[in-house]
């Protein structure tokens, strides 16, 4: 039962922020949504920092899923770019309060929401090294890729859903696909 009340308090700061936003998302409403006490949310949290932050790194965890699954590492990435990426702006765009609330209010957090950003950042880059650096990559690759380049793209990447989250723009995460595409091609395909 511990971990089903985590995941439903979880699934709560989701709903509740897509509602309220973090700022007027309390510890009382979060308890209320996910049906439970007080007292069981801070058995599993200190504070709603730490709840979004969780919160943060399960979506972040989902979405590098979505990644994964999206990529054959027997093809060409390069054929896959494009659809890998089209899943996961259309991922991210399902829940616009909540990407919102993901991208920028978790650097509001200060260090913790830092850190946990460049965690997922870090994984994501990680992934994309796998995908080009890794045994038997297609095409095989002289030089490889690293992950120094592998966080710029992610980096300019999240400053593209960024902007559109900024312009209010979220529903049309799908049309930065090719954009995204071709920013990930080039670094890559420039260090070939």
């Amino acid at each position: 039962m511990p971990l089903e009340h985590r995941r439903r308090l979880l699934d709560a700061m989701s709903h509740t922020v897509a509602i309220k936003g973090y700022a007027d998302t309390t510890i009382a409403d979060l308890a209320a949504e996910a049906r439970v006490s007080r007292r069981t949310f801070y058995e599993h949290f200190d504070d709603k920092a730490q709840c979004l932050i969780a919160l943060y790194e399960a979506a972040s965890a989902q979405a590098l899923e979505v990644l994964r699954g999206a990529i054959d590492p027997k093809r060409d990435w390069h054929d896959q770019v494009e659809a890998a990426l089209g899943a996961y702006f259309a991922t991210l765009a399902c829940n616009p309060k909540l990407l919102r609330t993901l991208f920028i209010e978790i650097l509001g957090l200060g260090a913790a929401g830092l850190a946990a950003r460049r965690r997922a950042n870090r994984q994501i880059a990680q992934f994309i090294v796998d995908v080009v650096d890794g045994p038997g990559a297609k095409p095989p690759r002289t030089q490889p890729l690293g992950e120094p380049l592998a966080l710029g793209i992610v980096g300019a990447i999240n400053e593209l859903i960024l902007q559109a989250i900024e312009e209010d723009s979220v529903e049309r995460l799908a049309e930065l696909t090719p954009t995204a595409a071709r920013l990930a091609r080039s670094v890559i395909d420039g260090v070939a």
